[in-house]
């Protein structure tokens, strides 16, 4: 069973806004500190990457849009993010929607979220040119707290589990995030 990603249907979403992490830290910080940054042998831009250099292209937006996504969950804010530059659609009119709720809430999250991005279909001759990018998202070292106290994930949340994106590259050459599925149910 296929779940979309939207408010508390979405796993992390639903993490997200039964919990939270206070404090603002400067957006550059935020950033780093939410989506570990590659190391320079698998950076997709690394001229000794083996990928196309589309592909790396597709997971650069990808990751962007997850960065930007930590960031705008730590301050329950999209303001100051660049999150327009990595999702738009669906994916982007979620992402507004679970950071309103967040506010909302009073929740906030911290921490990292593992991913294992790969790039499984790509079809540069589409109008416009599509790519399907399945991930292993890793809950380990993400929190959430409401009011500065930690909430514990909902009963029978895995840890880790599938999710898989599709992403356009757009007229300005540049990609971006479409829509984002959840497969709660398939653990990696």
């Amino acid at each position: 069973m296929y779940r979309r990603w939207s408010g508390a249907a979405g796993a992390v979403v639903l993490a997200v806004l039964l919990t939270g992490c206070g404090g603002e830290p400067a957006l550059d910080s935020d950033r780093k500190a939410a989506v570990p940054e590659a190391s320079a042998e698998s950076s997709p831009s690394a001229p000794t990457d083996p990928r196309p250099t589309e592909e790396r292209a597709v997971l650069a937006a990808y990751e962007g849009m997850w960065r930007e996504l930590a960031v705008a969950v730590q301050k329950a804010s999209e303001e100051g993010t660049r999150i327009e530059d990595y999702a738009s659609g669906e994916a982007l009119a979620t992402v507004r929607r679970d950071v309103r709720t967040m506010r909302e809430a009073g929740t906030r999250a911290n921490g990292r979220l593992g991913h294992e991005p790969k790039v499984t279909k790509m079809d540069p001759g589409a109008s416009p040119p599509t790519a399907t990018v399945r991930d292993c998202v890793d809950l380990k070292d993400w929190e959430t707290t409401r009011d500065g106290t930690p909430v514990p994930l909902p009963s029978g949340q895995p840890m880790r589990y599938r999710t898989t994106a599709q992403v356009e590259q757009w007229d300005d050459g540049r990609w971006r995030v479409i829509t984002y599925t959840q497969h709660g149910e398939q653990t990696c």
